[in-house]
Formats: structure tokens, C-alpha cells, sequence
């Protein structure tokens, strides 16, 4: 009460509240940030793990940075000897010979691929992965999102159709945040309101970026569950889990199945099997456990990365033609400044610093 009666009382004195992000947006127009550091402040405030905690802190400290710069920087250099063959066609400069422009065009490409690496586990620190868990009724749904989380987040029973609802729990694997859905089972039904709950698991379905589809192992994929396959998303990454191993007294265990889809066999009740379950999901989220090394980043940066990847492969196919390699070497350029904001519109300025928390 008191802080908020002097807060008030400043105001009235002619002081304002700062606006969401405006001390960070300063500090960026005024050169003590550039855009990516600026951006790291935010992904600092909300690490929900303390991996992504330290790669926003080496994005905020620079290094994302740096590493952007050197490529920009040798990408310049680059520009430089292929445009003065344009420039000076009389001084019969030939800069694939005797300027080592293929290696060092092959040794940018090299370090852009290694940058993209680390953002792409960067960004999989900061925003997770979003994991289903479906299938029919009592599979055992609820009792893998209870061992995931380790403790008892949803009520299990014998009963079929217990679940009715989502319930989501957030889980670290390796430091990565794993955002876990358990939804009601898939089933044909008179019930209203699992009706309801059914429709609901659907759209969490679409929104997945992996689905375990949960099967009993003691019967193995049925007609039943493969109707429920046949229904999902074309573009999600789907893993099926053969649950209940130990009442099939089979040992836990990975393999392949039809059209190479991955099966791994556990218990959700004993436990057993979960290490192979943590293991497939890194995978599939294409973790390379370089979390000390990764680089916090955003949709935008790996956007940009990959726009100047590909420009840089179309500069190495055009290095016969001078004036085309010239050019995709400087879009690759401008993509790779987008990140620190070198090139960067004012309405995305905006968009950015508006999501910060007040003040900040």
C-alpha cells in the first residue's frame, strides 16, 4: 500500500510510468546495445530453466553478436574482392585464383552452419517442446505424465474416460523445457462432456510439436489405435509408446514399426523404460546436448540465419558469374544484420520492445 501511495504521488508530481521496455529500447538507440543483446534482456527475465538463464547471458554479454559480426565482417571482405572485378574488369583480377575466394566462401558457409546449430538449441532452451500425450481410454495416459512430472499431477484410475480435461505440466529434460499434455481418451461416446474433452485433445493435437500415442502393450496397436493414427496431423512428429511392459512381462526396450515409426516399451507405473522415453524425445527435438555452447535466440534470428544460408549456397553456385554471387553475398549480408538490428524496421523495433515487462 505504501509503494503504491508514493507511485501514485510521483505521478501526480508530473513523473510518468515507463512504458514496457522503454530503458532497454534506450539503451539500444543509444548504441549500449545492439539488438540481439537487447532481446537477451527479456529471454534473461523469462529463462524458465537455468540453461536458458546462461545462453540468454552469453547473448546478452555479446557473443551472439560477435559471432554475427565476423561473418558479416568476412562476407564484406568477400564482397569486396568479387565487386572489384566488376569494378576493374581492365585489371584482369580474377578473385577465385588469387584471392582464395571459394575457401573462404566454403569457411563462411562452415561457420554459419555451426551458428545455426547452436541457435537452434538456443532457441529449443528458451521455448520447450510442446508433447501429447493420446490414445484410447485407460492406456495409462495420466500415470506417464505422473512419473514425467514425479509427482501425482492427474488423478488415475480404472474407471475409462476418468480424464476430461487437459492437464498440462512443464517438465526439464537436460534443461530443456518440455511443456506435457495429458487430454482425455479417444473414443466414440454418448457423453456430452467427454465429447467436449475429446474435441479439446484433438486441438491440443494440432498445436503438438510430438505426440506420444499411447498404446497398451499387452495388445500392441490395434484397429482402434490406428484409426486414432490415421487421424493425426501429417507434419507432427509422433513417437508411439507401448505403456504397461511389465504387465506384458515384456522388457523395456526401442524398435521400429511400420513405415519406420519409432516404439518404445515401458512402464509408466515402475518406471522402467523412461531414460529411453527422455533420450527419444532429445532427439526427435534435434538435441545435441551442446547446451553449454548454445546461443539464446528467437523465430526472427534463425529466420535470418536460414535466409542467409541459402543465400550463401546461391553465391556459391553463381561464383561464374560475378555480378550474381555479388549480389546473393550481399542479401546474405543484410539477412545476417537484421539480427543486431543494423537493418531493422521501426515497427519491428516496436514489436520487440513492447513485450518486455514494464520498465525493463
Amino acid at each position: 500500500v505504501v509503494m503504491q501511495m508514493l507511485l501514485a504521488r510521483c505521478v501526480e508530481l508530473g513523473a510518468r510510468l515507463a512504458e514496457p521496455g522503454e530503458f532497454t529500447r534506450r539503451a539500444f538507440l543509444n548504441d549500449k546495445l545492439d539488438l540481439a543483446q537487447a532481446e537477451a534482456v527479456a529471454d534473461l527475465i523469462e529463462a524458465s530453466t537455468a540453461q536458458a538463464a546462461r545462453s540468454a547471458l552469453r547473448s546478452l554479454s555479446g557473443e551472439f553478436s560477435r559471432r554475427v559480426h565476423a561473418l558479416t565482417d568476412g562476407l564484406a571482405e568477400l564482397r569486396m574482392l568479387v565487386e572489384a572485378t566488376l569494378d576493374f574488369p581492365d585489371e584482369e583480377i580474377d578473385p577465385l585464383r588469387d584471392t582464395d575466394a571459394v575457401p573462404r566462401l566454403e569457411g563462411l558457409r562452415a561457420d554459419l552452419a555451426a551458428l545455426r546449430g547452436r541457435a537452434r538449441e538456443g532457441s529449443l532452451l528458451r521455448t520447450g517442446l510442446t508433447v501429447v500425450l493420446a490414445g484410447l481410454p485407460n492406456v495409462g495416459k495420466s500415470s506417464l505424465l505422473n512419473r514425467l512430472a514425479g509427482e501425482e499431477r492427474a488423478i488415475v484410475t480404472e474407471i475409462a474416460g476418468t480424464t476430461r480435461d487437459a492437464v498440462r505440466e512443464t517438465i526439464q529434460v537436460e534443461g530443456i523445457p518440455l511443456h506435457v499434455i495429458d487430454t482425455a481418451g479417444l473414443r466414440e461416446t454418448d457423453d456430452p462432456v467427454e465429447k467436449i474433452g475429446i474435441e479439446r485433445t484433438w486441438r491440443e493435437i494440432e498445436r503438438a510439436d510430438v505426440v506420444l500415442q499411447i498404446v497398451d502393450a499387452r495388445t500392441g496397436v490395434t484397429p482402434a489405435d490406428h484409426a486414432i493414427d490415421v487421424r493425426l496431423p501429417a507434419g507432427v512428429t509422433r513417437l508411439v509408446v507401448e505403456n504397461k511392459c511389465d504387465l506384458a512381462q515384456r522388457e523395456p526396450g526401442r524398435s521400429e514399426g511400420e513405415r519406420g515409426r519409432v516404439h518404445l516399451a515401458l512402464s509408466a507405473k515402475s518406471g522402467a523404460g523412461m531414460a529411453l522415453l527422455h533420450d527419444e524425445l532429445l532427439r526427435v527435438a534435434g538435441w545435441q546436448g551442446h547446451g553449454e555452447d548454445a546461443i539464446i535466440a528467437r523465430e526472427r534470428h534463425l529466420e535470418a540465419l536460414a535466409l542467409a544460408a541459402d543465400h550463401l549456397d546461391a553465391a556459391a553456385a553463381e561464383l561464374a558469374r560475378f555480378e550474381l554471387c555479388a549480389e546473393e553475398l550481399r542479401l546474405a549480408q543484410e539477412a545476417l544484420s537484421r539480427i543486431t538490428g543494423e537493418f531493422c524496421a521501426d515497427d519491428l523495433l516496436g514489436m520487440i520492445f513492447s513485450r518486455f515487462c514494464i520498465g525493463k
